[in-house]
């Protein structure tokens, strides 16, 4: 075997696992999709309608963007841009959007500088296997009933994606 060939051949010897190692570290990542969010967003307008609730109702991906929108009727408008706002920060920082709001409430106004934060209860994150997978945000009536319905619709997100 000349020197030129015994090169290449280390060479490649070396560099198969090498790039088999580097496929192997790669992750899988779950996301939410279409389908998934109409029945999230329905867990979520059932629980609204049986309070009589008049809500906005928001599911966005793990990085805060729209799937679905639902305003139910004779909800204020305003609450459109409140509950995108409460679904992204739940779904960016990985957390209910009520941690900021008390955050605030208990004197930390730097909450209010973090971008893309909207520090009001009624976001909360959709979790599947351990993960962040998107958020919900309700947004039309008190913040304690805008989480709660909220909750009810991020706790069918098993149930969603398995059917």
């Amino acid at each position: 075997m000349g020197q030129m060939k015994r090169i290449v051949f280390f060479t490649l010897a070396l560099l198969v696992p090498l790039s088999t190692a580097v496929k192997a570290e790669l992750p899988v990542k779950r996301v939410l999709t279409l389908e998934a969010s109409k029945k999230i967003a329905a867990a979520a307008e059932a629980e609204a309608k049986k309070r009589g609730a008049t809500v906005v109702i928001v599911v966005v991906d793990d990085g805060g963007h729209l799937l679905l929108l639902e305003r139910l009727d004779d909800t204020q408008v305003a609450s459109v841009e409140v509950g995108i706002g409460k679904a992204r920060t739940a779904a960016i920082f990985r957390r209910p959007s009520k941690v900021f709001e008390d955050q605030v409430r208990n004197g930390r106004v730097a909450a209010l500088a973090l971008p893309g934060a909207t520090p009001l209860q009624g976001g909360v994150p959709i979790v599947y296997e351990g993960k962040v997978i998107g958020a919900i945000g309700v947004s039309g009536n008190t913040p304690q009933e805008d989480e709660d319905i909220a909750k009810v619709g991020a706790a069918s997100a098993a149930a969603a994606i398995a059917n």
